[in-house]
C-alpha cells in the first residue's frame, strides 16, 4: 500500500480518476465521497509513514472516522488498492484483514468480510466490480476483472478472470468482464506519469 509520498499522491490521482472528478480538489461543501476517500489515503499516509505521536495523525483519524460515520463507511485503512471509486452514501464495511485490488468499483450495502470468528478474509484481484449488495465472506479469492452481481453472496473461490458471477450462493452467470463498470484509473496514471 501506501509506503511513501509518491505513492500517497499516485493513490490519490488514480483515484480522483476512478471516480471521474475532473478538477484537482472537492468543492468546499458536498462531495463527501470524494472527501471520504482523501481521508482514507491520507490516513493510510500517516499511519504507514509518519511517527506514532505525529500530531498530524491525529487530526487525520478524526477527520477519516468523521467522515466515515457521515457516509455510512466502514473501510479499514491499507485494504483498497489505487482507483477505489465508491458509487454512493451508504453501507459499505471492508474487514481490515480484506485486501481489494486496483480499481475497484464498489456499490452501495457491500460487505468484504470474514466469517465464524476467523481472522481470514477474501483476496480481491484487480478490476472487480461489486455491485448492489453483495456479499464476499471468508477466507476466499476473486479473480481479475470479475464482476458480482447486485445481492450476490460469496462464499467459495471465483478463479476464473474477467467472468459476471451472481445469485445465493454466487455462481457464474456469464463471461462479461467488468471492463465496462470501472476505469483503469492505475493505467491512465502510470501513462501519462510516463510520457512526461
Amino acid at each position: 500500500m501506501i509506503s511513501n509520498r509518491d505513492d500517497y499522491k499516485f493513490f490519490l490521482e488514480c483515484d480522483r480518476i476512478a471516480l471521474r472528478r475532473k478538477k484537482r480538489n472537492p468543492k468546499l461543501f458536498g462531495d463527501h465521497i470524494w472527501k471520504y476517500q482523501i481521508a482514507l489515503r491520507r490516513v493510510e499516509f500517516c499511519l504507514n509513514c509518519l511517527k506514532k505521536y505525529n500530531p498530524l495523525r491525529i487530526v487525520a483519524l478524526w477527520r477519516f472516522k468523521t467522515l466515515s460515520s457521515r457516509c455510512g463507511f466502514s473501510i479499514a485503512p491499507n485494504t483498497v488498492g489505487p482507483g477505489l471509486s465508491i458509487a454512493h452514501k451508504g453501507t459499505i464495511i471492508i474487514n481490515s484483514n480484506a485486501r481489494v485490488g486496483s480499481n475497484c468499483r464498489i456499490q452501495t450495502g457491500v460487505t468484504i468480510g470474514a466469517t465464524n470468528g476467523s481472522e481470514a478474509a477474501p483476496d480481491i484481484g484487480d478490476n472487480v466490480f461489486l455491485g448492489d449488495g453483495c456479499k464476499i465472506i471468508g477466507n476466499i479469492t476473486v479473480a481479475n476483472d470479475v464482476q458480482i452481481g447486485a445481492n450476490a453472496v460469496v462464499v467459495k473461490d471465483i478463479l476464473e478472470p474477467a467472468t459476471t458471477w451472481g445469485g445465493v450462493p454466487a455462481r457464474k452467470i456469464s463471461n462479461h468482464s467488468s471492463e465496462k463498470n470501472i476505469v483503469r484509473a492505475t493505467t491512465i496514471v502510470s501513462r501519462y506519469n510516463n510520457n512526461n
